[in-house]
């Protein structure tokens, strides 16, 4: 039995090709996918030469169960590609299945498609888009903008009123400098810190990211802005020098990156999370999607990779740029190797964070002078700023800047909100995190493990679209934070086709499982209750470890307020 699960368009680089288009994600019978692609392929071939579209391309890519299935499409009709996609996945369906029969003829659907394609088609948007490409600078377009050049060489028009190519100012319009950031973990902070050394140097960030989307100290919107619309925001503001998107996988599987070029990407980790969604089933087909980033940058640019991350190592031979490796360990073989050969790599040694490039060592800032590493306890932080460093390098910011903005980033809710934030309340220490998978929560944990502390609290809850060896394997992560108490939070508007009280219910029974008594462990109905919860349990000389993900911002006035108030443990929490 096949199923067609999403049908979506593309309209940038993606997992499957550089070009915009429509894809499907179906559901295959086991054993059956080949003959199934096959039949499609069929199917949508006939179909683009129907319609006039003989020379656009097929792409797919199976896994465990099913099969992406994609044919790339002009940008100015790809409502009525989704449209031509499905009727060759139908009509392939109809055919292996045995069921041709009362179907309208290849011909009237053809006509029909191409009556839609006609609908859509924007002769003037295609127009400006090849002399955008004939003058060497970005394109962006949606349903309401075009534009050519980027930040302060932007030219923005609605598309129902776009000019001839004659008439755009070709010399005012230029690109500007973007990095892209990704990975499981760490993401939002590194494109923080490279915003803050963009800044220290004098010049105007902007930056997208799951939190907001900035210009130097203005924000645009607040908000998860990790993909192309935000990025697409961010690059028609006039005043934005330099940009840094971060480009989260959803972003990427969606609709593809929101730029076909980037001066520099950055890879932070990767790891085992939102598996299962849009065929993506292992570690090995999250690598590729991540590595997208990579492919958007050219011979002049830079790749920032992490050398202490297997699957990236692995998979560094299909980069075409130049890479600069980053890594916690100095006598990583990866980076001595790249090393000799002349390439670029950040490391620490010593204490000290060193910038090895042009077979030059050049020292940047020690850790213990980085409040965001504390002292050296946050590893993870330190990873992020030898990406941050990684990345500006390549941006050509020199290394007093880099200085300056790492003793300047601090832990704290207003420099990275929800990202390792500490509060001391009367003695009860706070820790705030936005960690949400298993990764993420054993570098927070491993942190927390070296702070003194009397008793241990974590808060734990997540999303149902995990399956449920995801869900024990981040009970595992939690419970090697040896915790007195176990806060097992429900998060009620991210079900995600799960009952009410089942994700609860499998952490607890891992916890139970790994032998956790009974007395230790509370359910509470939603992250808040489980955050003041765990304030109420808490006294002088606790740590609380709190991942917070939907709550972030009542949480965080919430513990502003008990912070202002010099609130005592025991004492009455703020409503």
């Amino acid at each position: 039995m096949a199923t067609l699960n999403d049908s979506r368009r593309l309209t940038g680089p993606n997992l499957l090709s550089d070009e915009p288009g429509a894809v499907l994600d179906v559901t295959l019978e086991p054993g059956r996918e080949a003959e199934a692609v096959e039949r499609w392929r069929r199917t949508a071939r006939a179909m683009l030469d129907e319609v006039g579209w003989s020379g656009e391309r097929l792409y797919h890519r199976t896994f465990p169960g099913g099969a992406s299935l994609m044919l790339s499409a002009p940008i100015d009709a790809l409502y009525a590609a989704t449209e031509v996609n499905e009727w060759a996945w139908e009509s392939a369906m109809a055919d292996l299945e045995g069921k041709g029969t009362g179907a309208p003829s290849p011909a009237e659907v053809a006509a029909r498609l191409r009556g839609r394609i006609a609908e859509e088609q924007n002769p003037a948007l295609i127009a400006l888009a090849t002399a955008a490409h004939e003058h060497d600078v970005a394109f962006l377009s949606d349903s309401e903008l075009a534009s050519v050049g980027l930040g302060r060489g932007v030219r923005v028009w609605p598309v129902g009123e776009l000019p001839s190519p004659g008439d755009v100012p070709w010399k005012d319009v230029h690109d500007i400098p973007v990095a892209l950031v990704t990975g499981c973990n760490g993401k939002t902070t590194t494109v923080r810190l490279i915003a803050a050394i963009i800044r220290a140097a004098g010049r105007v960030p902007g930056f997208t990211s799951t939190d907001v989307i900035r210009v130097g100290d203005d924000d645009l919107d607040r908000g998860d802005w990790a993909g192309p619309s935000g990025a697409r925001m961010l690059l028609r503001d006039t005043r934005v020098e330099i940009a840094v998107l971060e480009a989260a996988r959803g972003g990427i599987l969606r609709r593809g990156l929101g730029v076909r070029r980037a001066q520099v990407s950055v890879i932070t980790n990767v790891a085992e999370d939102h598996l299962g969604e849009f065929g993506i089933h292992d570690l090995r087909s999250l690598t590729e999607t991540k590595m997208v980033v990579a492919r958007v940058v050219g011979p002049e640019g830079h790749v920032v990779l992490n050398a202490d991350d297997p699957g990236l190592r692995a998979v560094a031979d299909r980069v075409l740029a130049p890479i600069t490796w980053f890594t916690l360990e100095p006598h990583n073989t990866t980076c001595a190797g790249h090393r000799r050969g002349g390439g670029t790599v950040v490391t620490v040694v010593n204490g000290e964070v060193i910038l090895d490039e042009d077979g030059e060592r050049r020292p940047i800032i020690r850790v213990d002078e980085i409040p965001i590493a504390l002292d050296g306890l946050a590893r993870h932080n330190v990873a992020n700023v030898l990406a941050a460093v990684g990345a500006a390098a390549a941006l050509g910011m020199p290394l007093a800047a880099m200085r300056l903005a790492l003793q300047a980033f601090s832990p704290t809710s207003e420099d990275s909100p929800g990202r390792l934030n500490l509060f001391d309340l009367g003695g009860v220490k706070v820790i705030l995190d936005f960690a949400h998978n298993p990764h993420g929560v054993s570098a927070v944990v491993e942190m927390a493990a070296a702070m003194p502390a009397t008793r241990r609290l974590v808060l734990l809850g997540q999303a149902g679209d995990r399956d449920d060896e995801s869900l024990r394997a981040l009970a595992r992560a939690a419970w090697s934070a040896h915790p007195d108490r176990i806060v097992i939070k429900e998060l009620p508007q991210h079900l995600r086709g799960r009952e009410t009280g089942e994700v609860p219910a499998v952490l607890e029974d891992e916890f139970r499982r790994l032998g956790a008594p009974p007395e230790r462990v509370v359910r509470t109905e939603s992250e808040m209750a489980g955050v003041r919860h765990a304030l109420g349990w808490a006294r002088v000389g606790d740590l609380l470890l709190l991942p917070v993900q939907g709550e972030r911002e009542a949480t965080l006035q919430l513990l502003r307020k008990m912070e202002a108030s010099h609130w005592q443990a025991g004492d009455a929490l703020p409503d």
